[in-house]
């Protein structure tokens, strides 16, 4: 059932979504690379992005805090005074639920494994990105979060709705109970009142 819903909202909303910009938050410290993906996006026949760049961690908070229509951060993991985990550790403390996509030029899996503990969706090397790659990664990204969150929010709603059924059953069986205690009386003052009468009638024979 739980699949189906989720099955369900995706093929609803796909077409929906498909028809948005999205907004990309990119934060690189070197300035030619910013042009790059800026173009490749730019280019991209996929959807539609708009891309804003920011070449320091402090300058990407900042933008984050101001600005709530952020879909996805592309993040260089290499910074002068900072790392690409720090950010991340950073933006969780700002309780920001934005989907991040690495972005380096080094093959470290400790550093990917690392980055996934921390909720970073995608790992990518900038050398293999291009402008097929690139676009299709992210809108992939995007919607493999959404699903994750419709999924959890269906989940909710289900533990929500089995909540009320039990305290619903709960309930009738206290009433049930309750009501079940009078008539256990009755029944008890019924059987010794003919037990009596019957006496009685014995009696008088």
């Amino acid at each position: 059932m739980l699949y189906e819903l989720v099955v369900l909202w995706y093929m609803e909303t796909l077409a929906h979504d498909q028809q948005k910009c999205v907004h990309v938050l990119l934060v690189d410290d070197d300035i030619t690379f910013a042009k790059l993906i800026q173009f490749i996006l730019k280019r991209s026949q996929q959807r539609t992005f708009d891309v804003i760049w920011k070449d320091s961690v402090e300058g990407a908070l900042t933008e984050i805090a101001q600005n709530h229509e952020i879909d996805v951060i592309l993040m260089d993991y290499y910074f002068p005074t900072s790392s690409g985990l720090e950010f991340c550790l950073q933006l969780d403390q700002m309780e920001r639920s934005i989907p991040i996509i690495f972005l380096t030029g080094f093959r470290d899996f400790k550093l990917a494994v690392e980055a996934m503990k921390l909720g970073v969706e995608d790992f990518l090397l900038k050398d293999d990105l291009n402008e097929a790659y690139l676009p299709r990664t992210i809108l992939s990204v995007l919607d493999r979060v959404r699903m994750r969150k419709h999924k959890q929010a269906v989940e909710k709603r289900l533990a929500m709705a089995e909540s009320r059924a039990q305290a619903i059953r709960e309930l009738v069986v206290t009433v049930c109970h309750e009501f079940n205690n009078p008539l256990a009386a009755v029944k008890i003052s019924f059987d010794l009142l003919q037990r009596y009468t019957s006496e009685q009638y014995s009696l008088k024979s």
